[in-house]
């Protein structure tokens, strides 16, 4: 007998166990992030690391269906891309996009089954991690998709930030405390400098993705899917699964155009009637109330009114139809002489939006769209709509696919939460999926809302202004007017709760009686609000406890900064200002007592970019600064 053969034995072991091994290296375009995608004899892996440290590692190729667990380890025909390219976006939080990153694709198979195959895309963004699966149509993908099986594992049981619903309350915990499948993104904090969001982007027609705590291992969350998903109708594609990173929360939200990024170019032609705005929502379903909002938007520069629920009847009945305009008499008992409001309307060069719930629309959509068109209206709020199953996906999508046919805008209400349809169509101009001021948020809450929720886009947050709840729960007026600049949204509600002089007074639905827009407010903040940006800066912020964002609109400077349980002093340098110039800015503030009095106060002061303006915030407070060239 050979005696050197146990070393060939071994070596050759050896040999098969790395040949069965597959290491793959993907950097980001400024190398700092990278990944390693590993694949073995029993699951594929993505292990992600920053310029230091390794990040998390999460499994890749793991599916359920109806009868079969599949699990894709094999990989092979390997293509690397790159792109570097910036894009101009129909409105949003910066005049510019850059979309910039390195690519993987290679192919999947099963051992047990190798006819089958899907494609892996792998994406590296100096922003973080993307991935989707392609599915081979001719590979046999006919039974139900169950269940993805993707984890992500972390060596530590990290804070997060949790919302078990789109609208629900955040709480603080720990990974290993989660309970309930919650909301994406999910912000997680590693230490004081290395934050990460976890979410998806471009969800069309599959269904909804939320995480779950894996109970097999304590730092680790698994995917979790709202139902079902037929790959046919999902054309045979997941959307992207992204793990973004950040050296701080202001990091992470100053780089959410990443999700956009990771959607489809817009898709229509002529853009010309899609346009943000400002709204005030009439609360009395009255033609008297209807055209005193117009008279109100004409004067304080508002470009939209909305009519909300109960023009067409009662908008939880089946019955109701929104074909015709029937007031519900619990809401309001008229007249209404709806077609007058939007014809003056329109002669005044303000836009009319009408609220119509998901029941009239699940059956009445083909006729309502061109109706609507027809009578002038230029939007409509779909309300209460179904989310999370992969039919009511695909139909919501089509739905706003179908209101661009009819060049009609789109505010989504109540619980779905974008993952950047808007940049493929643009008249989805924003949506709710929030917890906002019809809830009475604390400030506290508004800050963990901006650093976690706002990660995906837009939110229509239902601004308040007078109602009582301002002063009582949400930290005042000019706290409001930090939200209008803080909580990005291209169709800013600005007065959810409020009616202009001249309205009737109501007695109960939506709406407070004693919250009436009285003229002797100084409502110049307002009037001089944009709702889109050029530029978005985040100058400092800590989850649930302060920020300041500064955003940038033609010549003029907006400057928003919140405080919650604590008084703070904050100091914002004007760095971001031309040198060469010199500007006026005008601060809004509440001290102590001016919150106690529900008192806004205001000061000019010359300012360049060498100013640091200085202010105590006293404890649940905003400020506001307006900057112009002098």
């Amino acid at each position: 007998m050979n005696r050197n053969f146990p070393i060939i034995i071994f070596c050759l072991i050896l040999l098969a166990a790395c040949s069965s091994k597959k290491t793959i290296r993907l950097e980001s375009p400024s190398k700092n992030l990278r990944a390693i995608i590993e694949s073995n004899e029993e699951e594929l892996s993505l292990i992600l690391f920053d310029s230091q440290n390794q990040i998390l590692a999460t499994r890749l190729g793991g599916f359920i269906f109806e009868n079969v667990s599949w699990n894709g380890n094999q990989i092979s025909d390997i293509k690397r891309t790159s792109k570097d390219e910036s894009w101009e976006p129909v409105y949003g939080e910066r005049c510019s996009v850059q979309n910039s990153f390195n690519e993987l694709v290679f192919t999947l198979t099963d051992a047990s089954n190798p006819n089958q195959k899907l494609q892996l895309v792998c994406r590296a963004y100096d922003e973080g991690i993307a991935f989707r699966y392609i599915f081979d149509s001719q590979s046999g993908w006919d039974q139900l998709l169950t269940q993805e099986e993707t984890s992500f594992s972390f060596d530590g049981d990290y804070k997060v930030w949790v919302a078990d619903r789109a609208q629900s309350t955040y709480r603080e915990q720990k990974i290993s405390d989660i309970e309930n499948a919650c909301e994406r993104p999910l912000v997680i904090q590693r230490n004081d400098s290395s934050y990460l969001a976890l979410g998806e982007a471009a969800l069309v027609d599959y269904a909804r993705m939320k995480f779950i705590h894996d109970p097999e291992n304590s730092f680790s969350l698994k995917v979790k899917l709202s139902g079902t998903v037929g790959l046919k109708k999902a054309g045979y594609q997941t959307p992207w699964r992204f793990i973004m990173v950040g050296d701080s929360p202001g990091e992470l939200l100053e780089n959410n155009y990443f999700i956009e990024n990771l959607n489809e170019a817009n898709q229509l032609q002529d853009i010309s009637w899609i346009k943000p705005g400002k709204i005030i929502r009439e609360v009395t379903l009255t033609t008297k109330g209807g055209l005193a909002c117009v008279d109100f938007a004409v004067r304080h520069n508002l470009q939209y009114i909305e009519l909300d629920a109960g023009w067409y009847g009662n908008e939880y009945d089946d019955q109701s139809d929104a074909t015709t305009i029937t007031v519900d008499p619990r809401r309001s008992t008229g007249p209404l002489d709806l077609h007058r409001i939007i014809d003056y309307a329109n002669l005044k060069g303000v836009g009319i939006i009408l609220y119509v719930n998901r029941r009239a629309l699940e059956k009445q959509l083909d006729e309502v769209l061109p109706l609507l068109q027809t009578w002038g209206v230029k939007g409509v709020k779909y309300g209460f709509v179904n989310v999370g199953q992969q039919e009511w996906t695909f139909w919501l999508h089509e739905a706003i696919r179908k209101a661009a046919k009819y060049k009609l805008m789109v505010d989504v209400h109540d619980e779905y939460r974008p993952t950047g349809y808007s940049r493929t169509y643009p008249n989805l101009m924003t949506q709710e999926g929030i917890r906002g001021d019809e809830e009475s948020p604390s400030v506290e809450h508004t800050l963990i809302t901006l650093f976690t929720r706002m990660l995906a886009g837009a939110g229509d947050n239902t601004n308040c202004y007078l109602a009582p709840r301002v002063q009582e729960k949400m930290g005042g007026k000019t706290a409001q007017m930090a939200k209008a600049v803080m909580l990005y949204s291209p169709w800013q509600f600005l007065y959810w709760y409020d009616r202009p002089e001249g309205s009737p007074h109501k007695k109960g639905g939506a709406g407070t009686a004693k919250a009436i827009l009285y003229e002797n407010e100084d409502l110049s903040f307002y009037d001089a609000l944009p709702t889109t940006w050029d530029e978005t800066r985040v100058l400092e912020g800590e989850i649930g406890k302060y920020a300041t964002i500064a955003r940038k609109s033609g010549e003029y400077w907006f400057i928003g900064s919140l405080t919650s349980h604590q008084s703070k002093e904050i100091n914002i340098p004007l760095e971001f200002l031309d040198m060469k110039d010199q500007y006026e800015a005008k601060i809004y503030f509440q001290n102590a007592d001016d919150l106690k009095n529900n008192e806004v106060c205001s000061e000019t002061i010359r300012v360049n970019s060498k100013t640091v303006i200085s202010r105590n915030l006293p404890e649940n407070s905003g400020l506001t600064v307006i900057i112009r060239k002098e």
